[in-house]
């Protein structure tokens, strides 16, 4: 049989009955679109091809261990392992962007302190660590377009395109992550501009 007239479906399960040709085939067929999904995300060569080999390692364990639901959707599910892995590699990196909120003050990176003593270093990490977990309470496609666009510096073009969504949708819920995010910060009585941030 021609192996390009067999479904992704047919190649998993041979994967598992141990033919090992049959999940080379699948990374063949579908890494460029792995990788393009990830490089989209991280604009760096060398990183997306370490996040690709790292989702179809994770692809790998997941069919190996029998977690894998068989739904004739392979490609989608690969795109979002990957996806998530992107989105989670600048979790990781810990990176605190300037979040413009939809009034046009700044949270972030705008800490002004006159001098840099123990005590506003730690209220500065302290505000930066309850900030993240504030963000991290966010609806998960808040949060998402949240991170794209301020970690990942992300056209609302790009982020469209990534998530499978329309500009306005994308835009839609970039305004709805700010104005929870606000509504939270009010609630935990966290000074965002008149003490600790500069507009």
């Amino acid at each position: 049989m021609n192996k390009f007239s067999v479904s992704d479906s047919e190649l998993v399960s041979g994967y598992k009955n141990g033919n090992d040709e049959a999940f080379e085939e699948l990374v063949n067929r579908h890494k460029s679109r792995v990788f393009t999904t990830i490089y989209l995300i991280v604009k760096d060569k060398y990183t997306a091809e370490d996040l690709m080999q790292d989702a179809f390692i994770k692809v790998v364990n997941t069919i190996k261990s029998g977690r894998y639901n068989e739904e004739g959707k392979f490609l989608p599910w690969v795109l979002r392992i990957a996806h998530n892995l992107a989105i989670d590699f600048f979790r990781k990196e810990k990176r605190y962007p300037t979040i413009v909120m939809e009034d046009g003050s700044k949270v972030f990176n705008t800490l002004d302190f006159a001098e840099s003593s123990i005590e506003s270093l730690q209220i500065k990490n302290d505000t930066k660590t309850l900030l993240k977990k504030l963000i991290d309470e966010l609806p998960e496609v808040q949060k998402e377009v949240l991170i794209m666009r301020h970690y990942m510096e992300m056209s609302f073009q790009d982020i469209a395109e990534s998530t499978d969504v329309s500009i306005n949708t994308a835009l839609g819920r970039m305004r709805y992550a700010l104005i929870n995010l606000r509504k939270k910060m009010q609630q935990t009585n966290m000074a965002y501009d008149k003490n600790f941030y500069r507009k």
